[in-house]
């Protein structure tokens, strides 16, 4: 390797964490802005829904004898003012970044599951253990792990199959995110966007990653948080 290419890839290096700085702070600028959206939608817009199916009711009630037909109407409208509510509500836990500390992160990594199974005919499993309950920083650091992840593996060529796992494994947290794409070739250059966010998630939050991909067993995203450190915290 020349000096020049070897220089050069050093000052790559070197600008990647302030790259990755830049687009955290504009990714936690657009999560700020969704969120805002889906209370909106969650707290304003569902909320005069509601009061309009209320009011509905009340009118149904007051007109029925000088209306015969105002009941089955009026049933009819409140199941299309549901069917709206129902809609804003997937919307909004959709655009809403932290649903994790609303529903927890079983849920939320149902929901990611069920959005990627829609983009294509990717098989995607979620196994959760119910005994785990991992601590509201951590889960939403895993959330984000498997979020890039699940997408770094939607991406790959030939993937059919993934796999999501949380558990408890030697005194730790751990989420697994596996699939069985195309490993990346041996020697490849530059370091993924989504790794370099995967990356600074776990470093910011104290979560140890690690990556792997082999012919032989596919890709695996593995994060852990040892389970000492929150009860180190909660102390």
């Amino acid at each position: 390797m020349s000096d020049r290419l070897r220089s050069k890839k050093k000052a790559l290096a070197a600008t990647q964490p302030a790259l990755t700085r830049l687009l955290f702070a504009a990714i936690n600028e657009h999560e700020g802005a969704l969120a805002r959206v889906s209370r909106l939608l969650h707290d304003d817009v569902s909320q005069i829904l509601s009061a309009v199916g209320l009011q509905l009711d009340a009118m149904r009630m007051d007109f029925r004898d000088q209306a015969p037909g105002i009941d089955a109407r009026a049933i009819e409208i409140q199941a299309m003012l549901e069917q709206v509510i129902g809609q804003l509500r997937d919307i909004s836990n959709q655009l809403n970044p932290s649903v994790v500390e609303r529903a927890g992160l079983q849920f939320a990594l149902e929901q990611l599951a069920e959005r990627g199974r829609g983009k294509g005919s990717t098989v995607i499993r979620l196994y959760f253990d119910p005994s785990v309950h991992v601590p509201t920083t951590v889960a939403k650091t895993f959330y984000k792990i498997a979020e890039y992840a699940v997408d770094t593996a939607l991406a790959r060529s030939g993937c059919s199959m993934i796999n999501i796992q949380v558990k408890r494994s030697q005194g730790s947290f751990v989420l697994e995110v596996q699939d069985n794409g195309r490993t990346e070739p041996a020697g490849a250059t530059g370091v993924p966007l989504r790794r370099l966010l995967m990356d600074y998630y776990a470093t910011e939050n104290h979560v140890l990653l690690e990556i792997k991909s082999s012919p032989h067993e596919g890709n695996v995203v593995r994060a852990g948080f040892p389970v000492v450190h929150d009860q180190e915290l909660a102390s």
